[in-house]
């Protein structure tokens, strides 16, 4: 999830792009839409947090994002965790990669240390029983793309011996901001096809960082298009999660900066596509939109929901 740009926006903007002429949705009440939730206090209270904003979905970090230091998981969190996950039915529960780990990193000893990190982090996950660990693809750091593909392709080859995991790990398409991998669709294949078993890595598509990358996915033909450039490539079944984001920064413009649902580059219109597009419909959809106020996350997913056509 990226660093995000915030901008203020009022509940009557939200109202008034919604009266944006569009074909009416097919109601998705089946359909599995959440937000990035806080773990603050007890993990399990995330659970708490998803519910009362209408989520039967969710994302989470799984510890502090920002440092190597981890705390162990405590046994009865995990056991209310588990507990709180049935009872609400919020499914996927996807956890995110901490920022600090860098598997295309040239540096052997940062290169080491992320590899055991993301053991540790997978093995949380689980632990919790989350369907879905969403990993972004790191830096190169100047060695050049090839050798970041190379090395992150052999450090997710190591994870996948040594953790075994039962959670699905998902490559996270990226804005390409400065040295980053896996801002095209061909980076992805490269790396899922190097996996000893393919089948078993899956894709979270964000839609702020497609867009950022250069794929037209506001434009009606341009979705078409990004998809079945995808489907080709890799196959849209791969796509697990959609990270539901609107793009404070124009097409192409490699900057990753995520904003409110319908009040960014991408727009409702366009937004509305994508979570409608038939290609889409096995994916969850989930949020990491910016929080200015604590009304945000009601505000955008109340959107999101009136543009899936989902009624409760």
């Amino acid at each position: 999830m990226a660093e995000l740009a915030y901008a203020s926006v009022s509940k009557t903007d939200f109202l008034t792009d919604m009266r944006v002429q569009l074909p009416p949705s097919a109601p998705s009440d089946n359909m599995r839409i959440g937000l990035h939730v806080s773990i603050a206090g007890h993990i399990y209270e995330s659970l708490g947090r998803a519910k009362a904003l209408g989520c039967n979905a969710m994302q989470i970090f799984s510890r502090n994002p920002r440092g190597w230091q981890v705390t162990a998981l405590d046994e009865a969190d995990v056991k209310e965790f588990r507990r709180l996950k049935e009872k609400y039915d919020i499914n996927p529960v996807v956890i995110h990669i901490p920022y600090i780990i860098n598997l295309a990193t040239p540096d052997d000893n940062l290169y080491e240390r992320s590899i055991g990190a993301y053991i540790e982090d997978l093995k949380r996950a689980d632990t919790l029983g989350a369907e879905y660990f969403v990993t972004h693809l790191g830096s190169h750091v100047g060695s050049g793309e090839d050798n970041g593909i190379r090395r992150f392709s052999d450090a997710l080859r190591q994870i996948s011996k040594k953790a075994d995991p039962k959670t699905m790990i998902l490559l996270e398409n990226t804005a390409g901001s400065g040295d980053g991998i896996g801002y095209r669709f061909e980076h992805l294949k490269r790396i899922i096809e190097a996996q000893p078993d393919p089948a078993k890595i899956g894709v979270c598509l964000d839609t702020a960082h497609t867009f950022e990358a250069g794929y037209d996915v506001k434009d009606k033909a341009g979705l078409e298009k990004t998809l079945k450039d995808f489907d080709k490539l890799l196959g849209l079944d791969r796509i697990k999660v959609v990270h539901f984001n609107d793009s404070l920064s124009q097409i192409d413009s490699r900057v990753d900066r995520h904003q409110h649902i319908g009040k960014g580059e991408i727009g409702g219109a366009g937004l509305k596509r994508i979570i409608n597009h038939p290609g889409l419909k096995n994916a969850a959809f989930i949020m990491e939109t910016p929080k200015d106020t604590d009304k945000d996350d009601k505000r955008n997913m109340a959107i999101a929901k009136k543009m899936a056509g989902i009624k409760k």
